[in-house]
């Protein structure tokens, strides 16, 4: 039977294919958002809003067949979103932040995680995508090349330029 034909027999059968694509992919989800975003609370949030919004969509047979890659990427621009939000909302409260930051001195390196993942929020989405699957889930430039679909080099030389970034937003205090 196909993807197609078990989506016309109705919600139960939908249910059940995303419970084993959640039992499957949760964990990845979590760990490649909590990277991104530093934060338990945020990461749960985006594991959530991902499996809510494909409750309410029809994926397409694609999707049934190889969830992972829409999963991952949908989990770095929703987190790099989150990231990019919480920042906004920070800065345009002026008492908040202040308080914020006065707590985050308090711990360096509470301070230092919170600068990388302002600076994470400022690269691409696809770079963020391979920066944290070499960094986040520890996979090879060979093995990135192939989930992505690009070469092994283009996938090194890409990380070389995002790590010089990073360096340099986080000693000149760029971020956002």
């Amino acid at each position: 039977m196909s993807r197609a034909t078990i989506l016309k027999f109705g919600r139960t059968v939908l249910t059940k294919e995303l419970e084993d694509i959640f039992r499957d992919h949760s964990q990845f989800i979590y760990r490649t958002a909590y990277t991104v975003t530093g934060n338990h609370a945020d990461a749960e949030d985006v594991l959530q809003t991902i499996f809510v919004k494909l409750l309410q969509r029809e994926m397409t047979s694609r999707f049934w067949d190889q969830p992972r890659p829409y999963l991952y990427r949908a989990a770095v621009n929703l987190a790099l979103n989150n990231v990019r939000t919480r920042k906004r909302r920070n800065s345009t409260n002026e008492i908040e932040d202040l308080e914020a930051s006065s707590v985050i001195e308090a711990d360096g390196r509470e301070s230092i995680q919170r600068e990388l993942m302002d600076a994470i929020a400022q690269l691409k989405p696809s770079t963020v995508e391979m920066v944290v699957l070499r960094y986040g889930h520890g996979y090879s430039d060979a093995e990135i090349a192939k989930m992505l679909g690009k070469s092994r080099g283009t996938i090194a030389v890409t990380l070389y330029r995002a790590r010089a970034r990073l360096k340099r937003l986080m000693r000149s205090g760029e971020t956002l």
